[in-house]
């Protein structure tokens, strides 16, 4: 039985406490899961990973240098060079240097790469954001309160984050930095 200790008003009973910390953790559970079996779905579909396919639509909209596409997309500088050099290999993107400056390297998708990124599903994020701009505002403050404090409860607050919902890319990368 886990041990939990109450510091409100209305103090729980342990049962009623271990039932809710258990209820916590099964719906962290679930979210951890869908994301993971969205991130199968997209490769088996598309053929590349969340932030691949965050990558490929910034770059749908105008060509950018890498620096402009890690901001853009909220990964680090390393992350993106590792998925454009991925990509660049498969034939959906290309790097072509600036005429007016040299040092500077513009990245573009290849006729092939649009035609991928087309074809692609929407990512998980994307249905999210969809559904959590129709709450309420104080719905949206209160379940983003929550997953701050949560986060801190996890020693997760100070974790770089990208708006990816793609829990295998997150690893890879993050295995990849050691």
């Amino acid at each position: 039985m886990m041990k939990t200790k109450s510091t409100s008003a209305s103090s729980l009973s342990d049962r009623e406490a271990d039932a809710r910390c258990t209820d916590v953790l099964i719906t962290l559970r679930r979210i951890i899961r869908a994301i993971d079996l969205r991130s199968r779905q997209l490769m088996q579909q598309a053929g590349f990973t969340g932030p691949q396919l965050l990558v490929m639509q910034a770059l749908a909209a105008d060509e950018l240098t890498a620096g402009e596409l890690a901001r853009r997309v909220s990964l680090s500088q390393g992350t993106v060079t590792s998925i454009l050099d991925r990509l660049e290999r498969r034939g959906l993107l290309q790097r072509v240097r600036s005429d007016t400056d040299r040092r500077r390297i513009f990245v573009s998708l290849t006729a092939e790469g649009r035609e991928r990124l087309d074809a692609a599903p929407t990512l998980l994020q994307q249905r999210f954001i969809q559904r959590f701009v129709e709450l309420r505002d104080w719905e949206q403050h209160q379940i983003l309160a929550s997953l701050q404090r949560l986060a801190e409860m996890m020693d997760a607050q100070d974790l770089d984050a990208a708006p990816v919902l793609d829990t295998r890319q997150e690893l890879a990368s993050a295995v990849a930095e050691e």
